[in-house]
């Protein structure tokens, strides 16, 4: 296309061709402009090259009434066969909430080729126009505008019509969207008191009738009452998003929301372009602009994957706020009662342990001795739960989007930033001590229980529970200088996907009300009385999150080592406390002459590295999804990464253990 010169362009303009040749030639002449002189810079001062093009253009039309003729006719007969409904009511509205159908939709425009031949203007639009024409249509000057709307038809064509129509149809989707019981059971009742979705339809048709009437008085006093409906159906969908923090959110209603705001945009957009004569122009390169904005957006795999990643985030990361509270220590007593708490996951950890060498003993199959070790792994954790214990390596991703909600929270007053990033960062370090009393009171038990459950069965039975091949495969495996740290960090992403999965269930099982179907549901009180559903519903709302965080860690932990072998990916799971446990057993099996041997050390040296791993993979993802949940730009979190650095290299021991008015 790139070669036609201009002579041989307007020559080629045929009113009478037929509909895919004539939208080709307004495809071609689009690719002429954007091919302008090359020796002229388009900077920011200099006049961009397609607009010298389109003044040629003009130039050249009025000099030659007979291409200005043909030129206009065929600009007419674009006008009378296209359908442009669908590309000013349409375009950029998905039909469904659908990520998969969506992200098809997008590589399908990416991957398959358009056609001329169709009168969607919408589809059409993407042949014609490129999101780099948004920079130089945006710098074309009044003059130019003015000579390039002359060539379009005149007085009262269709075009009015037409925007008319796509008033109607969007203020009718709005209405339709308003209706929709997702959305108006979660509007506030005070934003519908006047019932703006029941009048907007009738409203853009008195709109409509004033418009075609021509009454002054009539088109202002209609066009103000539909802008006033508008904005009223705007604040009523922005009350949506209060009730989905408090009961859960949902993907497909944030979509719904998004859309009804974006076709609000809309028809105050083609509201200001009927209501404009004198800027007419203006209007509709702002039109063709929103157009490009539009499809620049809904082009893009990246933009939609990015968002609705942190739509996810929401769902996922925003549930742990409140609980992760509980994990962060502030006080003396909090931090012993930390202690105490973390003692009993260490304990249960030890009996944990024990059983997984028990399974392993049996030799079944790698599926089901990866599956009976998750359930093993599953029960105890849930046990730890239940017994107001802890495991340190389950804080950090529980834990991180309560500090993220902080850092929201210290957004609201920029007037004290360096003071509020300071204050995060006494967060933290509370946080990171905390976990560092969770990893110390679960080694304190774990450790000594099970040498001592070795040394028990040595002393009663001759022979410990964990035999002498079993302990040297431990010294073997565990050593920190081999993939240890590798399966550490992967264990890491694991306790991150288990505060995954455990944000999504909590979210899922508020957003669906089952604590109040548990509480009142009609067969359940017949059966169970009410003072014990009351109890359920309390006790599974209290409870959810931790049950699936627990359970789904336990079967991550057992079950996708045993799943990637067999795609020969050999990753193994590496547990702070299950290994201070697999050492102590390694220790009561080969008794006292192990500590001389060096692998012992080394496996010995292994065990913090895997902790600090554990701890920092976890918090470092969760932390990042609870952020994106947030919304929060990258140079404030590069600011934050700053801040924390700077304390650990002034007080790096304030991270490792508590200042004194703690510990006294």
């Amino acid at each position: 296309m790139s070669t036609w010169d201009l002579t041989a362009l307007l020559n080629a303009a045929d009113p009478a061709a037929p509909l895919p040749e004539r939208h080709l030639w307004i495809v071609r002449g689009l690719e002429w402009l954007r091919h302008g002189h090359t020796e002229l810079a388009d900077t920011a001062e200099a006049t961009p090259a397609p607009v010298l093009r389109l003044r040629q253009m003009c130039q050249v039309l009025e000099r030659h009434p007979e291409h200005r003729e043909r030129v206009q006719g065929l600009l007419a007969a674009f006008l009378r066969d296209i359908d442009a409904v669908t590309l000013l009511a349409d375009f950029g509205f998905a039909p469904r909430a659908s990520f998969a159908s969506e992200l098809m939709r997008r590589l399908r425009a990416k991957a398959m080729p358009g056609t001329p031949d169709t009168r969607n203007l919408a589809e059409l639009f993407d042949l014609i126009f490129r999101v780099s024409d948004e920079r130089w249509i945006a710098r074309i000057d009044d003059l130019t505008l003015r000579r390039l709307a002359a060539l379009w038809p005149s007085g009262p064509t269709p075009w009015s019509r037409t925007v008319l129509d796509a008033v109607n149809v969007l203020c009718s989707a709005v209405q339709a969207a308003g209706f929709s019981a997702p959305l108006r059971l979660r509007m506030s009742r005070a934003a519908l008191v006047r019932e703006p979705f029941r009048q907007l339809s009738s409203a853009a048709e008195d709109f409509r009738r004033a418009y075609e009437s021509g009454a002054p008085t009539a088109i202002a006093q209609s066009a103000t009452f539909l802008r006033a409906l508008l904005a009223e159906c705007r604040a009523a969908a922005d009350t949506v998003p209060d009730h989905l923090e408090e009961f859960g959110v949902s993907l497909h209603i944030v979509f719904d929301v998004d859309q009804l705001r974006l076709r609000c945009d809309r028809i105050e957009l083609l509201m200001n372009h009927l209501l404009a004569p004198d800027a007419a122009e203006q209007e509709t390169r702002r039109l063709v602009l929103d157009g490009i904005a539009t499809m620049r957006a809904n082009g893009s795999v990246r933009a939609l994957v990015l968002d609705q990643s942190r739509q996810l985030s929401r769902q996922v990361a925003e549930r742990h706020a409140d609980a992760g509270e509980h994990y962060i220590t502030r006080t003396r007593a909090e931090y012993r009662q930390m202690l105490r708490a973390a003692c009993g996951g260490g304990a249960v950890i030890a009996g944990t342990t024990l059983a997984k060498f028990a399974i392993a003993a049996i030799g079944l199959t790698a599926f089901w001795g990866g599956f009976w070790a998750g359930v093993n792994y599953a029960a105890s954790f849930v046990l730890v739960m239940l017994l107001h214990g802890t495991v340190a390596t389950k804080q950090p991703a529980m834990t991180a989007p309560a500090m993220a909600a902080k850092l929201a929270e210290l957004r609201r007053r920029p007037e004290a930033a360096a003071a509020t990033i300071e204050s995060f960062v006494d967060e933290v370090v509370h946080l990171i001590r905390s976990q560092m009393a969770g990893i110390v009171g679960n080694l304190a038990l774990c450790f000594p229980l099970v040498l001592a459950a070795q040394l028990a069965a040595r002393a009663l039975w001759g022979e410990p529970l964990v035999g002498v091949e079993k302990a040297e495969d431990v010294l073997q495996t565990l050593q920190l200088a081999g993939p240890t740290p590798l399966y550490a960090a992967f264990t890491g992403i694991l306790l991150f996907a288990s505060a995954l999965i455990a944000g999504w269930v909590e979210n899922w099982f508020v957003f669906h009300r089952l604590d109040s179907a548990l509480r009142w549901n009609p067969w359940l009180l017949s059966v169970a009385g009410t003072s014990r559903t009351q109890r359920w519903s309390l006790w599974w709302r209290q409870h959810i999150s931790g049950i699936a965080a627990n359970v789904s860690l336990g079967m991550l932990l057992g079950l996708v080592p045993a799943l990637l072998q067999f795609v020969s990916v050999p990753l193994e799971v590496r547990h702070v406390t299950l290994a201070s446990g697999q050492l102590a057993a390694a220790l009561g099996a080969l008794g006292t002459e192990a500590l001389l041997r060096p692998d012992f050390w080394w496996c010995a040296a292994a065990v913090p590295v895997i902790g600090l791993l554990n701890l920092s993979v976890s918090f470092v993802l969760a932390f990042r999804v609870a952020l994106r949940a947030r919304n929060i730009p990258f140079g404030e979190r590069a600011e934050i990464y700053r801040a924390i650095l700077a304390r650990l290299r002034r007080e790096p021991l304030s991270f490792l253990r508590p200042p004194r008015a703690l510990v006294a």
